[in-house]
């Protein structure tokens, strides 16, 4: 088992209502009457109150080309990584000097050295730290970033680990693109980043069974053959452009309660055996069919749904949020819980942890 010492969420400073932002975008995008009225109404509909995003938005219009826009990235997600990660080690009373191994996760920008190299020296990471960027898994990211943190540690098991995510979607809005997928995009996701630190089930700081810290039991891994299209990013001149079924609810519904059900039974657990929920929040349709796959009240999501309505989607960072969240309302010492998310491929990543 890996320990999860803390979980540390962080937000930028720029917050903003859905109308606020829904009043920029139509110039941002640059938009018709007839996209204006569109973008309006599918914005109404995506669940979410406010966001926060990386830059003020007054900014974003100079933003008109991927070199600028990914220039932005990598200044603030250095910023937001380094703040969540000191936080998190703080938190977790690790020295950075003591941290082994970082993980660092993000889909919405391109950063080479990657962000934890760029956030290492800020921090004050040892030179010898082993860093393990990851690139591609969109959505799921927050969730396989566990997963594998989980997975270094057990071949680690004395070490300290960490993992870093940083989404600054609002950063991805393609200008002149009129498309559903970029207006559904630039209305549901938001910005934010999220930092767990772990320890190996030798070092000092593992617990025994006293609950003092929440425990990763087991992961698995779900690709489906034959969904590449469902989801991801186009890369153009422009940018990374979004692709967004509209197929990705059925393939919710279709797949994931079989596979949880199936994952459970081989730790002896079924669905009625798991206490808390980590699901990452795709939108208001995928909420839906997760709860209906898992045959789950919507009630059970209702940490999802308040995470989706007051900061948005946050790619990989979003589980981070909401299990932060989860953590504080104090789950029983014993009980089970289960993080989950889904991203490109189509593919989904469950956690399974344990109070």
């Amino acid at each position: 088992m890996t320990d999860l010492l803390a979980v540390e969420p962080v937000l930028p400073a720029h917050r903003y209502s859905q109308e606020e932002l829904t009043d920029a975008l139509v110039d941002i995008i640059g938009l018709d009457e007839r996209g204006e009225r569109l973008i309006r109404r599918i914005h109404a509909g995506c669940g979410v109150d406010t966001r926060h995003i990386a830059l003020p938005l007054e900014r974003y219009a100079a933003l008109v080309d991927f070199g600028l826009a990914n220039d932005a990235f990598i200044a603030a997600a250095v910023e937001l990584g380094a703040q969540a990660l000191t936080a998190a080690l703080d938190n977790a009373g690790v020295r950075p000097e003591e941290l082994d191994l970082v993980v660092s996760t993000t889909i919405t920008g391109l950063a080479v050295p990657s962000l934890e190299a760029r956030i290492a020296e800020r921090v004050g990471l040892r030179s010898d730290v082993v860093r393990v960027p990851m690139f591609g898994l969109g959505c799921m990211a927050g969730a396989a970033g566990t997963a594998r943190l989980h997975d270094l540690l057990a071949g680690r098991p004395g070490d300290v680990g960490a993992l870093v995510s940083v989404e600054l979607c609002s950063l991805t809005v393609q200008r002149g693109d009129s498309s559903g997928a970029n207006l559904v995009a630039s209305g549901l996701f938001g910005d934010g980043a999220g930092a767990v630190v772990a320890v190996g089930r030798e070092h000092p700081r593992a617990s025994s069974d006293d609950g003092a810290a929440p425990r990763v039991v087991a992961t698995t891994s779900r690709l489906y053959a034959g969904t590449e299209a469902a989801m991801g990013w186009d890369v153009r001149s422009s940018g990374l452009r979004i692709v967004l079924g509209a197929e990705v609810p059925d393939l919710v519904r279709d797949n994931v309660g079989t596979d949880v059900a199936a994952f459970l039974a081989r730790h002896g657990l079924t669905l009625a055996d798991i206490d808390w929920w980590v699901c990452h929040p795709g939108g208001p349709k995928v909420i839906d069919s997760l709860a209906g796959t898992l045959g789950l009240p919507l009630e059970a999501l209702a940490v999802t749904t308040e995470s989706l309505r007051t900061v948005g989607n946050l790619s990989s960072a979003s589980v981070l949020h909401i299990l932060r969240t989860v953590l504080d309302a104090g789950p029983a010492p014993g009980t089970h819980g289960l993080m989950m998310a889904m991203g490109p491929g189509f593919s989904l990543e469950l956690v399974l942890l344990e109070a």
